[in-house]
Formats: C-alpha cells, sequence, structure tokens
C-alpha cells in the first residue's frame, strides 16, 4: 500500500511486569532513579553456577489478576503476560465488545515460552511416569497460549499472532500489530512479549555461551551497558503490553494518546547465530526512519538494545553512526537493561514502553555502572543519572540470536 494511505496508529495504553515493579509507573520511577533490579538467584539455589543472579519478578501477585484455577493452570509467562494485559487495558479504557471484537487483534511473543511447566513436568514423567504428567502441560507450555489466554480474557477476536524472534520478539510483536492496523485488517491491537526464564536450564544454557555475567559478588553492578568492564547480560523476566489503535478512532472515542508509533524497520543478518552484524543493525535503523518519513537528525534519543556483552556494544554503537551520521554524536543513547536485565521476549515491549514514558515525562533514564569509558563505544550513553530533556522524535533497537534486528520509531503525542 501506498505510504500516503497508510493510516496512522497510537499507542493508548501500557502494562508492564517488571523486576523493578508489578505496573508501569512504579517500575517507571525506580528506573529513572537509576535502581537495580538485579539479585542473588532465589528461585533455585544457585551455587553450583558461574552466573548466580538475575533480574526476578519480586512483588508479582498473580491472584490480583487471575483466579485460582487458573494460576495452577498456567505457567508464570502466561500470568506475566494477562496481568499485563489487564493493566494495558484499564490504562487505555478500551472496552471489547460485539460491535468491535473482530476489530481487535493480538500480537504476543515469547522466545521460550512456559518453560517452569516443561521443566517440571519434565522431571515428572522421569520420577513418576507418563501418567503424573499434567493435562494442562501442554496449554501452559505453548506459545502461543499466552495470546490465546488474554483473547478469552477480553473477547478479542480479530488478528492473532505469536512472535518468536528472540530478544528481537517484543520489538516484532509491536511492529507486527502495527502493520495489521495501518493496512486496514484491525482497528486496535493488543501487543507484547513476555517470559520467565529464570530456571537452571536457562541460566546454564546462557552461561555456558559466556553471555551472562559473572559479577556475582556485586549484583546491582552486574549489568554494564557500554562500559569497557562489562562481562555479559544479566538473565531477566516480565512481560510488557502495549495497545495500539487508529489515531481517528483513538481520537473519536477520547483516549488518552501517549505517543504516535510513527516507523518500524526489521531485517535479518545471517552471517552468524550470536555474533552481530553492524551494516545490517544499520540497515534496520535506516528501514525504520524511512518508513516514519523521518530524518536522522531529528532523532532526539535512542533507547538501546545495549545488552552489555563485548560484541552487541560495540556493534550497536558502529550502527547507530552509520546510521545517523555525525548526529549520532548529539543524541543520548541509554540502555534499561543496565537495570531490568534482558527481559528475552518481553524486553522490546517493556523497552518501547519506557521510550514512550521519557517522550512523555521528557526524562531520559540512564545507563547505571558505566564507569570506564570503552574507546569503541564513543556516544553519549547517559551515565549515572538521568537527564531532563525534550524527546520528540525516539528510537527503541532490539536484536536478537540469529541475526534478528528490529527498530521502532516514535513521534510525541503533542506532534499529532
Amino acid at each position: 500500500m501506498n505510504k500516503a494511505f497508510r493510516r496512522r496508529v497510537v499507542i493508548t495504553g501500557l502494562g508492564a511486569v517488571t523486576p523493578l515493579a508489578t505496573g508501569v509507573e512504579e517500575s517507571w520511577q525506580k528506573l529513572c532513579q537509576g535502581k537495580s533490579g538485579v539479585a542473588r538467584i532465589t528461585k533455585f539455589d544457585p551455587s553450583g553456577f558461574k552466573s548466580q543472579i538475575a533480574a526476578e519478578i519480586k512483588d508479582f501477585h498473580p491472584e490480583d489478576f487471575l483466579d485460582k484455577k487458573k494460576i495452577r493452570r498456567t505457567d508464570p509467562f502466561i500470568q506475566y503476560a494477562l496481568a499485563a494485559a489487564r493493566m494495558a487495558m484499564d490504562d487505555a479504557g478500551l472496552t471489547i465488545d460485539g460491535n468491535n471484537a473482530s476489530r481487535v487483534g493480538i500480537v504476543l511473543g515469547s522466545c521460550a515460552g512456559g518453560m517452569t511447566a516443561y521443566e517440571k513436568n519434565l522431571f515428572t514423567l522421569r520420577d513418576e511416569g507418563p501418567e503424573k504428567v499434567s493435562p494442562f502441560f501442554i496449554p501452559a507450555f505453548i506459545a502461543n497460549m499466552a495470546a490465546g489466554e488474554i483473547s478469552m480474557a477480553f473477547g478479542a477476536r480479530g488478528p492473532s499472532k505469536c512472535v518468536v524472534t528472540a530478544c528481537a520478539t517484543g520489538s516484532n510483536s509491536i511492529g507486527d500489530a502495527f502493520r495489521l492496523i495501518q493496512y486496514d485488517e484491525a482497528d486496535a491491537m493488543i501487543a507484547g512479549g513476555s517470559d520467565a526464564y529464570i530456571l537452571p536450564v536457562g541460566v546454564a544454557g546462557f552461561d555456558k555461551m559466556r553471555a551472562l555475567s559473572r559479577r556475582n559478588s556485586e549484583p546491582a553492578k552486574a549489568s554494564r551497558p557500554f562500559d569497557k568492564d562489562r562481562d555479559g547480560f544479566i538473565l531477566g523476566e516480565g512481560a510488557g503490553v502495549v495497545i495500539l489503535e487508529e489515531m481517528e478512532s483513538a481520537i473519536r472515542r477520547g483516549a488518552k494518546i501517549y505517543a504516535e508509533l510513527a516507523g518500524y524497520g526489521s531485517n535479518i543478518d545471517g552471517i552468524h547465530i550470536t555474533e552481530p552484524d553492524w551494516e545490517n543493525q544499520a540497515r534496520c535503523l535506516k528501514l525504520a526512519l524511512n518508513d516514519a518519513a523521518i530524518s536522522p537528525a531529528n532523532v532526539d534519543y535512542i533507547n538501546a538494545h545495549g545488552t552489555a556483552t563485548m560484541l552487541n556494544d560495540v556493534s550497536e554503537t558502529k550502527a547507530i553512526k552509520a546510521a545517523l551520521g555525525e548526529h549520532s554524536k548529539k543524541v543520548p543513547v541509554s540502555s534499561n537493561k543496565s537495570m531490568l536485565g534482558h527481559l528475552l521476549g518481553a524486553a522490546g515491549v517493556v523497552e518501547a514502553i519506557f521510550t514512550v514514558l521519557t517522550m512523555r515525562d521528557s526524562i531520559i533514564p540512564p545507563t547505571i555502572n558505566y564507569e570506564t569509558p570503552d574507546p569503541e563505544c564513543d556516544l553519549d550513553y547517559v551515565p549515572n543519572i538521568a537527564r531532563k530533556a525534550q524527546v520528540n522524535i525516539a528510537l527503541s533497537n532490539s536484536f536478537g540470536f540469529g541475526g534478528v534486528n528490529a527498530t521502532l520509531v516514535f513521534r510525541k503525542s503533542e506532534e499529532l
């Protein structure tokens, strides 16, 4: 479809369960204060592991959002997604009924699906035999069931997708939902991501790749994006959901509008399962800016993928410089993962939420634990202290295993 005929899309609702708090506003306030959600793992005894720290969900009470039967039958990743969706729907004030159900859809992804249910039932099968495996195991495990449960909870009957693109899952979920509204296949979309992967097998697997930080003696200082002494990312968990709506219908119903989602770019490196390709990442940023018809010189802020791994941070820095040229030296870049850890399938959505709030409040959250500059990472990473700044145009980057890249472009609502 010609760009001139694409429908405009806005964000009207936000919901999140993060290692900082259950709820968007409290998580946001702690993020701006530079609070870390990283601590020693409590979900299991990590004593035998080289990496013993993670960003766990600490104050989540599923009974606040689900009945007891639903809690027993669902994996934590589904519970987090349902809670985030409930918060986002309440925030948007969006009602789904017989008049609009077929025009409201869901795109909600996960890197791993119900790994807690998988691990539990695998051990049950080994120790007690097949008769003891739960009849709810498969619905609790498969990745698309978070979207299914949300549909059942709210009555959405429009398009439905489950995105599984590693660390780019959340941003791809938002981007795919964006396209469905742009091209008139839906009027509103529930878009998000969720993961609960802090399990022995998850920590062991990532650590065996040498992807995780082993700064066990200083958990709060372990996630150090763009710092010369970074030694890996911190595994996190949680969920994020945003409500996207066609702009004119949102205005007609008097919805609160956080920002416009103006552009989306996505591509794949195709060179290595984990090593990034900065040239294709730069192309992804350019695709998103071109989609939004926005000049690189107008970008005010970038919410970085910023994992705190040696290769990724250098690659992202090069990509930003290549995409924005000389303007890259003037653009603040910060990483929420310095405080949240890496939320896997939820990362892109939660970071998009905080990008939108950066625009709303004119506050750029910091990259904490930035102490020793890396000559190869030479941009403005908003070190350690949040910064007041007017942000009208912002990007949010997500780059995943398998070479998957995604960039979202947001425009401040006052600019509509």
